[in-house]
């Protein structure tokens, strides 16, 4: 008996396990690791979600002016720009966008304000405290 458990230890040779210590050593690595890594992941997310409302202000905006060449006057709202138009002379355009794009998860609906006096418009929205205006 004696002579099969010396010959299995010897087989075995010194195999060990990792100490506590060691392992707690790699768990606080992971949690360093992770302390820096997530904060990173929630920036990109924020610009991710800014670069969707600044493109999406600018195919408005686009979407806007060609409305406007084509009818001769800014649209009453931002739906128009999913619609059929005539202008003037007879000449249907349109529609303009497929649709309104939804704002980004987190920020209010895309705004559009016009100015009868100057011809202008805004089209805007805000979220992650920061605000998107086009033009």
């Amino acid at each position: 008996m004696t002579r099969l458990w010396h010959r299995q230890h010897r087989l075995l040779g010194n195999q060990r396990g990792f100490t506590l210590i060691e392992l707690m050593i790699v768990v606080a690595i992971i949690g360093i690791l992770a302390a820096i890594a997530i904060p990173l992941y929630a920036n990109v997310q924020a610009r991710a979600r800014l670069a969707k409302a600044q493109a999406d202000a600018r195919a408005l905006a686009s979407a806007v002016s060609i409305y406007s060449a084509h009818v001769g006057a800014l649209p009453d709202s931002i739906a128009t720009l999913s619609t059929q138009v005539t202008n003037s002379m007879g000449q249907t355009g349109g529609p303009f966008m497929a649709n309104v794009p939804p704002p980004p998860a987190g920020w209010a609906a895309y705004s559009y304000a016009t100015t009868a006096a100057t011809g202008t418009f805004t089209i805007s929205s805000a979220g992650d405290t920061t605000t998107v205006t086009i033009p």
